[in-house]
């Protein structure tokens, strides 16, 4: 409950005031009609007239002493220099109030106003008129225009493009109504300052685009969840083609996912919708890592966001923080489920394969062969789903390295309960899962295989083959194809499978499946159009930088995790070895045997103790067990694991970014004939362009320039059409989106 004391001391101004200057979180001046009341912490201290320069100087420096305010928030706060404010500090510290008195000085140097000038500069600014402008129209020099504004007690204009409405409410120096108090300042809010401050206050969004010091201060103040997008028309703008990505962005449920399962992550000026949208449109503008922000300009990513700039590093990787231990994986399966509901027919086959982060850290990490590399590392794993198309589905971080045989089945559950138990699914997957009973569990539970056959087998007469048409990127090519049926696996664990054979030269590639329903070509291009969710995750490493840290440190693996024994590998590798040497010696005793001579003496004993250690090593080996548990383990011999949920919400929302990226291919497509071999070049060129800004009433018109060809150019502004038609609004606002290109004329143009 506010006192009727402090309040009466609020008649110093009546409200509205016309002015509020935000100095920092604490410390606000209120301003009307050249008076100043300076108010910190909600209480009214200090009152001066802007031509009372004594009055001003003991208030900079009381508030410097009291440390309401440093020197660099005074000088941008009153628009004075530095080293005013610096001096008028000093001066105190010197002699007191005393040295605060202007002293009277001479004759002033350089241009000087006449009081039909003065006259002239109160009119036109009344009017709106810049300063630089009134200089220019009395001739006169723009600093000394400045100075008069100021000597003359008037708050300099800002320069102010043409800016959006508020969302969801009037302007209230357009005659609207004043908007109803937040219930926010009434439940729970701090109360500093809430008896002078809120029923003053603009709108939480404020009016101008490039100072949003007011968002800033009610968010320190715990009464804003998120900042308002606030836009401002401007030209050449960098990389405001990324706005091309938000029509499937917020159609893939992102935000209205988030809204739903997070609601908030707490008073912020950047907040949940703000913190997700720049994570996305950062992987999209490749900018790779949250330390790769420092490359470019904050104010510049800002007005793509609708904010004065781009958050932080150290502010980033906390929103991040605080996401993924929130509610980061029911995000990741609402996305997933969506997806699979906009992509049904793209669901029939579905690729997997694991993924293997190196690991160049210092901790002990579980080792894991690198294909790519052709060797073991320290690593973590992880397995991918994506759809027909190769496009990502989902992802499952593996505990440790489980071969793609004990891997598939606990992630075609997840595949299941995505999809359903109607949809039919065939599982296209490489020699690492080959395993007949593998393919008979599969077969049980409602799943077809697809994938290589493993192993010998005796080659297809060239005769046998008969050609096929089989699709191709260049049109359609021919397929030297044979298919029988065969048996895979043992008598009793095994089943009949389908083969297919393409013949290449005298190169033969055996193909094994269970579904004998589709014709043989598509069995085939199948199968190796696997290849695209080989090139998508070389492509996800390259472009969008999967594989690096997000953070140090390690988490304990789970103690109950079974694995194989290092005390038995090291004795079944010296049983090896002395196997090996025994073997040795009795080749060389059979020789000379098999010649008919007569063994040495000394043969025979080192091939005696040879075998006398084959039989220790083996028994040494068999006394301890092959496989033991984490906990069972020294902890010199103990593995880590690196934390997940912050790197999984990373890499999620890249695989967004990359879901998106290739939506707009294909809505691309069908104007770009060499959407095959360029079409991920032509969007992330797109993205990246630079471009105007244009807001009306109800439109955000984004205008790109020109591509670096005038196909490319006809390309996009049909990609620009195709996105005008969703009308989709920016996030967090009212505003239309609306494309365009330069030289290229849209439906805004035409007035439609």
């Amino acid at each position: 409950m506010v006192a009727s004391k402090p309040s009466q001391q609020l008649e110093l101004i009546e409200p509205p005031p016309a002015d509020i200057t935000v100095v920092n979180g604490r410390c606000v001046l209120h301003e009307q009609e050249g008076i100043c009341v300076v108010v910190v912490a909600g209480v009214p201290i200090h009152r001066f007239a802007r031509t009372d320069l004594f009055s001003r100087n003991v208030f900079i420096a009381q508030a410097m002493d009291a440390r309401w305010a440093t020197g660099p928030e005074l000088a941008s706060a009153l628009g004075l220099s530095l080293s005013t404010i610096d001096k008028t500090r000093a001066a105190w510290l010197r002699g007191g109030a005393a040295a605060l008195v202007p002293k009277k000085l001479g004759a002033p140097s350089g241009q000087r106003l006449e009081e039909v000038e003065d006259a002239a500069i109160h009119k036109w600014h009344a009017e709106g008129i810049s300063g630089r402008e009134i200089a220019r129209r009395l001739q006169k020099a723009p600093a000394t225009v400045g100075t008069a504004i100021r000597r003359l007690g008037l708050t300099p204009h800002r320069p102010r493009a043409h800016q959006q409405p508020l969302l969801g409410g009037a302007d209230a120096e357009d005659g609207g109504e004043e908007p109803e108090p937040s219930s926010a300042l009434h439940d729970g809010a701090p109360s500093v300052g809430l008896s002078v401050v809120p029923s003053t206050l603009p709108a939480p969004s404020g009016r101008d685009p490039f100072d949003r010091s007011l968002d800033r201060f009610l968010a320190c103040q715990g009464l804003l969840q998120d900042a308002e997008p606030l836009f401002a028309s401007g030209q050449s703008i960098p990389r405001v083609g990324a706005l091309l990505a938000l029509p499937l962005l917020v159609s893939s449920g992102l935000f209205a996912e988030a809204d739903r399962l997070y609601g908030s992550i707490g008073p912020a000026f950047y907040g949940l919708r703000t913190s997700l949208l720049v994570l996305v449109l950062m992987a999209l503008l490749r900018i790779k890592h949250p330390e790769n922000l420092k490359e470019y300009s904050p104010s510049d990513f800002g007005r793509i966001l609708g904010l004065d700039r781009a958050p932080e590093v150290k502010t980033l990787r906390r929103k991040l923080k605080r996401l993924s231990a929130g509610r980061s994986e029911a995000l990741l399966e609402a996305l997933a489920k969506r997806r699979v509901a906009a992509r049904d027919e793209a669901m029939g086959f579905l690729y997997v394969d694991g993924h293997v982060r190196v690991y160049s850290g210092k901790h002990r990490l579980p080792k894991a062969h690198v294909t790519r590399m052709r060797m073991s590392l320290p690593a973590a794993q992880e397995v991918w789903v994506n759809d027909a198309d190769g496009d990502p589905l989902f992802f499952v971080t593996q505990e440790a390295h489980p071969q793609l045989v004990s891997a598939l089945p606990p992630v075609l559950q997840e595949v299941r309960e995505l999809i359903g138990d109607e949809r039919r699914i065939t599982v296209v997957f490489d020699r690492g899962g080959w395993s007949p009973k593998l393919f008979r569990q599969l077969a049980a539970t409602g799943f077809d295989v697809l994938t290589y056959r493993k192993g010998k087998t005796e080659p297809i007469p060239e005769a046998d083959f008969e050609e096929h048409d089989a699709p191709g990127t260049g049109g359609r090519v021919r397929w030297l194809l044979h298919e029988r049926s065969v048996w895979v696996g043992g008598k009793k664990d095994g089943l009949w499978m389908r083969q297919v054979t393409r013949r290449q030269g005298a190169h033969q590639t055996h193909i094994l499946t269970t579904r004998h329903d589709l014709d043989i070509t598509e069995v085939a291009y199948r199968m190796f159009a696997r290849w695209r969710q080989e090139n998508f995750l070389k492509y996800m490493r390259q472009e969008f930088a999967i594989d690096a840290l997000l953070e140090y440190g390690f988490e304990e693996e789970d103690q109950l995790r079974s694995m194989p024994n290092p005390v038995w590998r090291a004795a079944d590798k010296a049983w090896r070895k002395a196997r090996s040497k025994a073997n040795k010696l009795k080749s060389t005793y059979a020789e000379l045997v098999l010649a008919g001579e007569t063994a040495p003496a000394e043969l025979l004993t080192k091939l005696g103790a040879a075998q006398a250690e084959v039989d220790r090593r083996k028994e040494a080996r068999d006394a301890v067990p092959d496989r033991v548990t984490v906990a069972d383990l020294s902890d010199d011999a103990r593995t880590v694991r690196l934390p997940a949920p912050r790197k999984r919400l990373s890499d999620g929302l890249k695989m967004l970014a990359y879901q998106v990226e290739s939506d707009l291919v294909r809505a691309v497509a069908p104007h770009y004939a060499r959407v095959l071999d360029e079409g991920r070049t032509l969007i992330a060129a797109a993205l990246a362009s630079s471009g105007d800004i244009e807001v009306t009433d109800a439109e955000l018109r984004i205008t790109l320039a020109p591509q670096s060809s005038p196909h490319r150019t006809r390309a996009i502004a049909a990609l620009c059409r195709h996105l005008d038609a969703t009308e989709t609004c920016f996030p967090g606002t009212n505003l239309r989106l609306r494309y365009g290109i330069q030289g290229v004329r849209t439906v805004a143009d035409l007035g439609g």
